[in-house]
């Protein structure tokens, strides 16, 4: 047979005897939160079981090509930290790792498929040969039937001569049934006049998806294939190909969808987010994929927060379920307010920074201190710059704020709090968080009034915010003397004029 030594060689080189899982996204836009899902499974199944993680860029489906997708693709996996140990940037034992550069061998191993009977030329043009066809539960379906898999040699040579273009569809069997197992649905079996004979290789000589991954899952030795549920239909045309090439089939791991709600698949259509929009909105990459993680898959108990690492350790493929899984926003913003409260202060402080600086632009305020107020009061990162923006003005504020009834306080008893107040804090001669505290405990003492009606007013007027990320004594310690007195002496004016 013409090309044996050459398929010979291909096969002495696949990788046999270890785990390898592949996540193959084409690089047609964003990276949704399903596709997240399916690398971060594939990820965690090599990981549990010792294996190594491929990546591979399906971009054979050129009118879909974004460009930028790829780098799209990159950052996200390495910022999710889902490290991979073959794929297009750092090359192995079976690239490459790009569908359009293998493009040769797809139309060998086609013309090999003829060979074998599982395949053929066909020369109709566009629908040519499309027919419904009625199955036995009633449903209606549309498939490829027509007389090119039976031309002969002569006839086909002869249409070629003569210019004619062609693909080359799958031959399917239309007796009997192929059944296949899946780890999460289970053994499904399906009789074959209900598949369609698709299209291998289109007419400008580049494979489909459908001949793609099943040629490139078997040269590169993949054991698992994760993909989405919605291929369990395609599953038993991928099962026809291994069979007629005398090849194992890997195991399969289809995943139900992630839905927005009930009714309806999450879609970046809709205004769902990427996992980029996420990360824009304010929420930490470790909190998206643990989230992610449990969308449709339970480990079992009651934990709920796990690092990638604990994921790896405890990942099981029969923890996936059936069922479709629902994004709850809201779920996703508590497990981020968890993961903020649990980080290292100095780890916070950097991830705050940059979301402080937007609102703080005075380089004399301690952001530290700032991002140590708002560790354990801060659900997205995105809402630190609103939190945090009287540090660099004070806005205009009304004075109803000085009234609290639980404090005890009204713009009265504000007022000749803060004339008290201003020169206590003036005399201090250490401006410090122990000296301001002392300072203002002291004088709730001699006034004869509880801490609350001292310290409320004092915090208005350095502020002008009925919710702050700390107390009077943190925020004019931040604040520094100058700006603190400043702004003592506005709200003293303020009150005085009473507007």
């Amino acid at each position: 047979m013409e090309h044996q030594a050459w398929f010979e060689e291909m096969e002495a080189h696949i990788p046999k005897g270890e785990v390898r899982t592949r996540f193959a996204p084409s690089p047609t836009g964003y990276m949704h939160i399903g596709n997240l899902r399916t690398a971060l499974y594939t990820y965690l199944i090599a990981k549990r079981l010792g294996g190594k993680f491929i990546l591979r860029i399906e971009d054979t489906d050129q009118e879909r090509f974004i460009e930028g997708a790829t780098d799209v693709i990159y950052n996200t996996l390495r910022t999710c930290k889902l490290d991979w140990q073959e794929g297009p940037d750092i090359g192995g034992p079976v690239g490459p790792y790009i569908q359009t550069q293998r493009r040769e061998l797809y139309g060998k191993y086609a013309e090999l498929l003829i060979a074998k009977g599982g395949a053929y030329r066909c020369f109709c043009k566009a629908d040519e040969g499309t027919v419904p066809v009625t199955l036995p539960n009633g449903e209606v379906i549309k498939k490829h039937q027509c007389g090119c898999g039976t031309l002969t040699i002569e006839e086909i040579q002869a249409k070629l001569d003569a210019g004619e273009t062609c693909v080359i569809r799958q031959k399917i069997p239309q007796e009997g049934t192929t059944t296949f197992v899946d780890s999460v649905f289970g053994e499904i079996t399906v009789p074959n006049n209900e598949l369609d004979e698709n299209v291998l290789i289109k007419t400008d000589s580049l494979p489909t998806y459908n001949f793609a991954n099943v040629i490139d899952d078997h040269l590169m030795g993949i054991s698992h294939v994760v993909r989405g549920s919605e291929y369990l239909s395609s599953s038993p045309k991928y099962n026809l190909l291994y069979q007629a090439f005398g090849w194992e089939v890997p195991a399969y791991v289809h995943c139900s969808p992630v839905m927005r709600d009930s009714q309806h698949k999450m879609s970046k259509r809709h205004g769902d987010p990427s996992f980029e929009d996420l990360v824009e909105q304010g929420y930490l990459p470790a909190a998206i994929l643990n989230y992610v993680a449990l969308l449709g898959w339970s480990p079992g108990g009651e934990q709920e927060i796990y690092s990638l690492e604990e994921l790896g350790e405890v990942f099981d493929i029969s923890g996936i379920s059936k069922s479709p899984a629902v994004f709850d926003i809201n779920k996703l913003k508590w497990m981020n307010a968890e993961y903020i409260k649990a980080m290292p202060p100095e780890d916070f402080a950097g991830e705050a920074e940059p979301f402080i600086r937007q609102a703080v632009k005075n380089p004399s305020i301690d952001v530290s201190r700032i991002a140590g107020l708002l560790q354990q009061r801060t659900e997205l990162l995105t809402e630190i710059p609103e939190k945090v923006n009287f540090f660099d003005a004070l806005d205009a504020y009304d004075l109803s704020l000085y009234e609290h009834k639980k404090s005890k306080v009204d713009q009265a008893i504000s007022l000749e709090v803060l004339k008290a107040v201003l020169p206590a804090l003036e005399a201090l001669t250490k401006w410090d968080d122990e000296s301001i505290h002392d300072a203002l405990m002291g004088l709730a003492e001699i006034l004869g009034v509880k801490n609350a009606v001292v310290m409320y007013p004092a915090r208005i007027a350095v502020s002008g915010r009925a919710v702050t990320p700390g107390g009077a004594v943190e925020l004019c310690a931040i604040l520094g003397r100058e700006e603190t007195l400043a702004r003592l002496r506005t709200g003293i004016s303020r009150l005085e004029a009473g507007a």
